[in-house]
């Protein structure tokens, strides 16, 4: 009893940082200047994981989140699913929704915040050097996967909220997945993934607020067409490609 109440206020605090995110990114549309509320979910996110750092509720939620799923489980599936909104991002339009920016200023805003995102997360990483559970290195905290989700899910919410609500919402849940995974494979504590979390919906608001380079476009007879992809290999990361004709 005590395992399935702690795996479930673990996950009830993430998805009601989730929830939380949703009205404070709704609010953007009515407000020209930011404002220390939408802030708040980020955080608490952010808040909640480093009291969690270093005691032995960490310790103690790993060890029932990683029953839950099997001592030896492991998939490479957060590896992939992190990646998940930015490919939402894209293809929304193409399933009938409307975005707010075009393919140019989608690909400025997803750079621009994982940009911000990960020189916070690799400073914090290198600053904490919090080794991981599984004893492979020092560079647990935070959740690096985690911040990248939780980034461009935020991206893909302020894209097309006002669009379709649910289709906006759905990159949480893959951010939320690749948190738990990443407890479930014991690469990271909660701590870690709370902060991660925290850190990529910050980024993600902060760029969606600020429009890096609106003003920038192509000449009337040139069309720019920008994508990012995830790559995928021996090597784990984002690509680029950016074509003007």
């Amino acid at each position: 009893m005590k395992t399935k109440l702690t795996i479930i206020l673990f996950l009830l605090l993430i998805f009601k940082g989730n929830a939380q995110s949703n009205d404070t990114i709704s609010s953007i549309k009515n407000e020209d200047k930011i404002s220390y509320k939408n802030f708040i979910a980020p955080v608490a996110l952010i808040t909640g994981g480093a009291l969690l750092l270093r005691t032995q509720t960490n310790e103690n939620l790993q060890s029932d989140i990683r029953n839950l799923f099997g001592n030896d489980f492991h998939t490479k599936v957060d590896n992939y699913i992190q990646y998940a909104p930015i490919l939402q991002i894209y293809g929304g339009k193409y399933l009938g929704f409307k975005p707010k920016n075009d393919f140019l200023h989608q690909t400025i805003n997803i750079i621009i915040a994982n940009a911000i995102m990960g020189g916070v997360v690799e400073t914090m990483k290198h600053s904490f050097k919090e080794e991981r559970p599984d004893h492979s290195d020092n560079l647990g905290f935070p959740s690096g996967h985690t911040a990248t989700a939780f980034t461009n899910a935020a991206l893909l919410y302020y894209e097309y909220k006002d669009s379709n609500l649910w289709y906006a919402s759905s990159g949480f849940l893959f951010a939320t997945a690749t948190g738990v995974l990443r407890i479930a494979n014991n690469k990271h504590y909660t701590s870690d993934i709370l902060t991660g979390a925290g850190i990529g919906m910050a980024a993600g608001l902060l760029v969606s607020y600020w429009h890096p380079f609106q003003s920038l476009s192509v000449g009337k007879n040139k069309k720019t067409t920008a994508f990012i992809y995830p790559q995928l290999g021996n090597q784990i990361g984002m690509g680029i490609l950016v074509r003007s004709n």
